[in-house]
């Protein structure tokens, strides 16, 4: 470890640390742009520069490495004026567009401008005019007047995915970030090159303009997308979710995640919701609470004895899995207890980075469930009772997120032999609504909407905590299962209320409701 000190504050680093990163550790505020921890550095933005003691000119922090005694700050006169006036050429040609640019409210620009910046432009010069609205592919839009050049993006594709699609073309202040000839921003780790980016030139055409960011909160929680259990931050308001951004865990993903994983958010939303239990008998459908519903198929699984069998998804928390395995095993007396394999041809591919075949978030957590209450019954045991009719009774907890269950159709005509059927998942499905028989349907809460731990592929248990509620009235796993157990449960109704935004009276009225949720945790400018 090495001694320095930084603005007047001692601090150990490793050896071959740079002075950034002994800023970055004591949390000292510093100018720069293209410095990103998870990229190698470029040293293209000269923001970064810093007086050294002893040293007669600025130097960069990002590229200077710490040696021991060093002594570094960022707060002289020169080095505050030279920032000011490095960073007035980063805004010679930068357009005067942030009321409309969809990175305002989170811009690395406008921070650094309000910390850092100068005030009165001497610049008499015309901006240089570049393309707007360059679409680059299938899930990124570039506004080349507002790029700085910091190459972040270009780093990533070159350093991260390795994929090359973006380059730096023509010269001095007519430069551009554009992909190369024949070829787009395709790769499924695309939208990282938006969340580097430090001021609004790459956006995300499915975030692009649905909200300003300062009318979102956030929350932390875990990707449901697939076993690797990347740390996100999910972002919503009173209308729902909107976007989903990777939170830096070391152990895990690092600074990134997928495209894939980003739309997630999609299936928590109320127009995919069940919102109320459904039931079928007689020929017709009822609804009624969830709670209710739950309840009065209590009666049906105790009744059903040995033709009694559970069908699980590996998309709920290992607390879920517990109750609702040993409610079956020993409230019911049952062992026919059944996984369904998503995409099983795939289950086990993985790309190298991130994104794996396996499409859930707590496989590790289901299987060692079921290992604990000694359950080792197969698929095709299932079938064949299903075909036989010795399961009569089946209690399914179907896919949270049904876009990664490509052969859910498949497997609805075969779960749905069952002469009565309690099938439980958040989402609406169309299938399972024209179902004929005695049917079921109670609504779940999604991940946003609960406590408990998955365990990814590496048998890493994280933690996740709720949010918000979407659909206040759904239950979790473990409510479900005690209420189809027979016991009582009081079910708090949270208080939160998601608008409806259909009609324009509707939109009139969202807009008073609204509120600048960012001012609650940042301090004055």
């Amino acid at each position: 470890m090495l001694k320095c000190t930084i603005n007047g504050k001692e601090v150990e680093v490793k050896e071959g640390s740079t002075i950034m990163e002994a800023f970055y550790k004591l949390n000292e505020h510093i100018a720069h742009y293209c410095y990103h921890p998870g990229l190698s550095v470029a040293g293209v933005c000269r923001l970064c520069i810093v007086d050294i003691e002893g040293n007669p000119r600025p130097q960069i922090a990002c590229n200077t490495v710490v040696t021991e005694g060093m002594k570094v700050t960022n707060k002289s006169e020169r080095i505050k004026d030279g920032a000011k006036w490095v960073l007035d050429f980063h805004l010679i040609n930068h357009p005067l567009d942030c009321p409309i640019c969809d990175q305002a409210g989170e811009c690395g620009l406008q921070d650094q401008y309000m910390e850092f910046g100068k005030y009165n432009p001497e610049m008499s010069e015309p901006k240089v005019k570049k393309h707007k609205v360059v679409d680059l592919g299938p899930s990124v839009v570039l506004d080349s007047e507002r790029c700085i050049l910091c190459s972040r993006c270009t780093r990533f594709t070159e350093e991260v995915t390795k994929t090359n699609e973006l380059g730096l073309f023509n010269r001095g202040d007519r430069t551009e970030i554009g992909c190369v000839e024949g070829r787009e921003l395709d790769n499924k780790y695309s939208l990282n090159t938006v969340d580097i980016c430090p001021v609004g030139a790459l956006t995300s055409k499915d975030f692009r303009f649905r909200q300003r960011v300062w009318y979102l909160k956030d929350s932390e929680s875990i990707c449901p997308g697939c076993s690797t259990g990347c740390n996100i931050k999910v972002y919503y308001n009173k209308e729902g979710m909107f976007r989903v951004k990777p939170v830096y865990n070391e152990q895990v993903n690092g600074h990134w995640m997928c495209d894939e994983g980003r739309d997630v958010y999609k299936f928590v939303n109320r127009e995919h919701r069940l919102l109320r239990a459904k039931k079928h008998a007689s020929g017709a459908w009822t609804e009624l609470a969830p709670g209710r519903a739950a309840k009065e198929a209590a009666a049906t699984l105790k009744a059903a004895g040995d033709s009694l069998a559970l069908v699980l998804t590996a998309q709920y928390s290992v607390e879920e899995y517990e109750a609702i395995v040993s409610t079956f095993v020993n409230e019911f007396k049952t062992r026919k207890i059944y996984f369904w394999i998503n995409n099983k041809e795939s289950f086990d591919d993985f790309d190298g980075l991130l994104l794996r075949g396996d499409k859930n978030p707590n496989t590790k957590g289901l299987l060692r469930v079921l290992e604990k209450h000694g359950i080792e019954a197969t698929w095709g045991e299932l079938e064949k009772g299903l075909s036989s009719g010795s399961i009569k009774t089946l209690v399914v907890a179907g896919p949270e997120n049904p876009a990664v269950f490509p052969d859910l159709r498949q497997k609805i005509e075969t779960l749905s032999a069952a002469k009565n059927l309690i099938w439980l998942q958040a989402g609406r499905n169309e299938q399972l609504e024209n179902l004929p028989g005695e049917v079921t349907l109670i609504p779940l809460k999604t991940f946003v909407e609960k406590s408990g731990t998955f365990i990814n592929q590496a048998g890493l248990e994280q933690r996740f905590k709720r949010a918000t509620t979407i659909v206040p009235e759904a239950l979790t796993l473990t409510e479900a299962a005690l209420l189809l157990s027979g016991k009582d449960l009081s079910i708090p109704v949270a208080k939160e209320v998601f608008v409806e935004t259909n009609r324009r009276d509707d939109q009139v009225m969202l807009e008073h409701r609204k509120k600048n949720e960012f001012v609650f945790r940042r301090g004055a400018l």
